[in-house]
């Protein structure tokens, strides 16, 4: 995975965590255990009833074992979301079922 976020280096990324959080930066730099150095970043803060919150964190760490996705933001069309509009979706409630024994 190093060698892929080479490329990602001072380049603006989208960093989502096993906890579902959602990280904006700039790509500084990685170590060998994937921990992130972001810089000018923020957390975008999804709602089910108001648009997405975009909390100021600029230079941030993110921890390398909570690290799901990385990837690379499109600036042009990033600039152009309306955030404010943009609301979650709850998921349905999923349930898991032991087999029953025959």
């Amino acid at each position: 995975m190093s060698g892929a976020l080479e490329s990602y280096v001072n380049r603006p990324v989208s960093v989502i965590t096993a906890d579902g959080r959602n990280f904006i930066g700039t790509l500084k730099g990685f170590d060998q255990t994937i921990n992130l150095i972001l810089d000018e970043t923020h957390e975008r803060v999804f709602s089910a009833s108001q648009g997405i919150e975009q909390v100021v964190l600029g230079l941030h760490i993110v921890r390398g074992d909570n690290i799901c996705v990385v990837g690379e933001i499109d600036e042009d069309i990033d600039q152009r979301l309306d955030l404010h509009s943009i609301t979650k979706q709850s998921l349905r409630m999923l349930f898991h079922m032991e087999p029953t024994a025959h």
